[in-house]
């Protein structure tokens, strides 16, 4: 599917959308159609479509009738409703749902689900790396006219993302930056010179790679704008490319095609950003010394 994931007032967990892929494998399995499937739960094949694509929460009488339909054995269908149960369940970030764009929601899902993260920005530094100050700067341009406090619960949202990377199953994160993100002021000297000793700083852990493509690199595949690659422990869930559209809305993409075209052309930038400038540690000690004005 092009627009892989829903958007709007619930977000998929990722555990609901694999149920939801379980449950199409199962239907097709069985030979059974979208109409037969809804024939057995008295309702439209719509709502099945809907259930297996994650665009609905999973109502268990649902479920269970639909196990039943597909005859699931007595344990497997158990263990099924448990995962159903949980899948229902809100996620962290239903707290900050006032600060989340609809179609943002199922990002913040999927990046905490996540056991790789490839980033590509090309305007400001990703979310995951910003310091707090850096991220209100950042969230003030981009709400000019929200109130202080509104802002400060947008700025402890991109905060509370971060708590991933300090877990022990932390996802692995590549990111490749645009060294206009990096030469862009933001908030200030000093508070770009803390950003880039912030960088600095998480660039030790061994778990994220931080490349920088220099302006020098001119034309290259990635210059569309910002995109980000998931990819799962999970073998029910492919590997799902977020991209941005305008100002108000993004694409999830999972279809085979458009997830390889997408890593490949992130290969190839992160190949040209190591070979153009395999020292980042230097060039952003330099870079932090420029802000020290």
């Amino acid at each position: 599917m092009s627009e892989a994931l829903p958007s709007g007032q619930s977000a998929p967990t990722v555990l609901r959308i694999v149920l939801g892929k379980r449950l199409k494998e199962l239907r097709e399995s069985r030979d059974a159609s979208l109409e037969e499937a809804a024939r057995a739960l008295g309702v439209s094949h719509l709502t099945i479509r809907r259930i297996e694509n994650a665009q609905v929460s999973l109502k268990l009488p649902y479920v269970r009738e639909l196990l039943r339909f597909y005859e699931v054995s007595d344990e497997e269908a158990g263990d099924f409703t448990d995962m159903a149960a949980r899948a229902n369940e809100p996620g962290w970030w239903h707290d900050y749902r006032t600060a989340l764009p609809d179609w943002f929601r199922a990002y913040v899902s999927l990046e905490t689900a996540a056991g790789v993260i490839r980033v590509y920005e090309p305007h400001y530094m990703t979310g995951l790396l910003q310091t707090r100050d850096y991220a209100r700067a950042v969230i003030r341009a981009g709400f000019p006219y929200e109130p202080d406090d509104a802002l400060e619960h947008r700025v402890d949202l991109r905060l509370r993302r971060q708590a991933l990377l300090a877990k022990d199953d932390a996802p692995t994160l590549w990111v490749v930056l645009e060294e206009a993100a990096l030469r862009r002021e933001v908030g200030g000297p000093a508070v770009m010179r803390a950003q880039i000793e912030h960088v600095m700083e998480a660039a030790q852990d061994p778990r994220i790679t931080l490349r920088i493509l220099p302006l020098a690199a001119g034309a290259h595949s990635g210059a569309s704008g910002h995109v980000t690659y998931f990819r799962f422990q999970e073998p029910e869930l492919q590997d799902i490319v977020y991209t941005e559209v305008g100002l108000t809305s993004a694409v999830y993409l999972d279809q085979r095609p458009d997830v390889v075209a997408h890593l490949e052309a992130y290969t190839r930038i992160s190949r040209l950003a190591t070979e153009l400038l395999p020292d980042t540690r230097s060039y952003l000690d330099h870079l932090r010394k420029e802000f020290n004005r």
